[in-house]
């Protein structure tokens, strides 16, 4: 009796202790699963690269591999036939304007120049024969009609004294001499023009004449040559299967750097748009202009043609060498801009995913304006300071709470 009461009575005592035990396990239980789940959803939400929208001058390049081209080249040729007597200038000679390059050897066109001189020499003597033979037909006439004068007036006065017979011999001399001043100033008239036919003539040949020697039309540099000392020289404005030009004359002070500019980009191209000149031959930037475009497309290249003009006063430069050039297509100030790498590009749309107030993400369209290597402007669909998602969206969706981690332009655009 007593050995079960005694149990009663432990079993009494000790089971609200027991229960107090398993109350305080469950709550520890509860509070730890709790805290788990907590933890297993804190570690769900992903940190994702994240830029401001800003304002920037964006500057949009193209950078294409140019060639330097003599600013004129030419190859001189003879403009009368002959044999070369001497050639003055070698390949690599720089020649000024006006220079000598080389004399023909002519012996024709000698011959006719003495030709056209004795031509000229003998219409002057004409001229002095023909003026000789006026004097003399002018003083006879003055004497002819001074006598008949002086006849007509006695005549008048004392008619008797002068028979009709010798006043017409006077009147007949008097006119025959009056029509030979009139020969004689048709024949000086004649010897003139004749003079001055044999003059133009003379000149004429003297200017083909002049032909033999051959000059330079403009200072530049000899890159050719082909004939030498002895050397039969055609025409130049003759059948060119024939001519043969005696040497290549390049202008190289000032030179073209051609430019084929991609069909893309051929609608931004306007004269004096900027362009920046590197040559890395010479570890040299200059700065340039666009001097003119052809305004059409090649339809084999499918590029344009457009040239920038570049002084070389030091002949540093030389054609043939080639040059990158990057011409500005667009050039904004102050633009509001984003990381190219925030784009999302579908085929008839742009979006960004934007990280709001409650770091939850919400897709935007946007239009952009003008793009660069590494960022693009945005003319709508975001505010300056909004904070959009950068690089691999794959995983995210609209709605999505994330943790932003905010990068710089310099980390977007490479550290460049």
């Amino acid at each position: 009796m007593l050995r079960t009461e005694h149990k009663t009575v432990w079993e009494t005592r000790t089971a609200p202790g027991l229960l107090s035990f398993l109350a305080s396990t469950l709550l520890l239980a509860s509070c730890s699963s709790n805290a788990a789940k907590d933890g297993a959803d804190s570690t769900t939400v992903p940190t994702v690269a994240a830029a401001k929208v800003h304002r920037a001058d964006l500057t949009r390049a193209l950078a294409v591999t140019a060639e330097f081209r003599p600013y004129q080249e030419i190859d001189v040729h003879a403009k009368v036939a002959g044999y070369v007597k001497r050639i003055y200038v070698d390949v690599g000679d720089r020649v000024k304007e006006g220079q000598l390059i080389a004399i023909l050897e002519i012996p024709e066109l000698q011959d006719e120049v003495h030709t056209a001189e004795a031509s000229v020499s003998k219409s002057q003597e004409e001229i002095r024969r023909a003026q000789a033979d006026l004097e003399r037909a002018q003083a006879a006439h003055e004497v002819a009609h001074l006598a008949s004068s002086r006849l007509a007036d006695v005549s008048k006065t004392r008619p008797a004294l002068v028979a009709q017979q010798e006043m017409d011999d006077a009147l007949g001399r008097d006119r025959i001499s009056e029509a030979q001043v009139s020969t004689a100033k048709a024949s000086l008239s004649a010897a003139e023009q004749q003079l001055r036919v044999a003059q133009a003539d003379r000149e004429k040949v003297r200017t083909m004449f002049a032909y033999v020697q051959i000059k330079a039309p403009f200072a530049g540099v000899v890159t050719k040559r082909y004939a030498d000392t002895g050397s039969m020289i055609q025409t130049g404005i003759s059948s060119q299967t024939q001519s043969m030009p005696l040497v290549t004359l390049a202008q190289v002070n000032l030179l073209r750097l051609v430019i084929p500019v991609p069909e893309s980009a051929v609608s931004k191209i306007r004269l004096g748009s900027p362009v920046e000149v590197r040559i890395s031959t010479l570890g040299k930037k200059i700065q340039g202009k666009v001097a003119r475009f052809a305004d059409q497309v090649d339809t084999a290249t499918r590029t344009m043609h457009t040239e920038v003009d570049v002084p070389n006063p030091t002949g540093e430069l030389v054609p043939g060498m080639y040059a990158s050039a990057s011409l500005v297509l667009n050039d904004e100030r102050n633009a509001l801009a984003v990381p190219v790498q925030a784009l999302a590009r579908a085929e008839d749309s742009v979006t960004v995913l934007v990280i709001d107030k409650q770091n939850k993400l919400e897709e935007r369209s946007v239009e952009t304006g003008v793009e660069t290597p590494d960022q693009v402007e945005i003319l709508s669909g975001l505010n300056e300071g909004d904070l959009v998602v950068v690089g691999n969206r794959s995983q995210l969706q609209p709605g999505m709470a994330v943790q932003p981690k905010i990068i710089s332009s310099a980390q977007t655009s490479g550290g460049k």
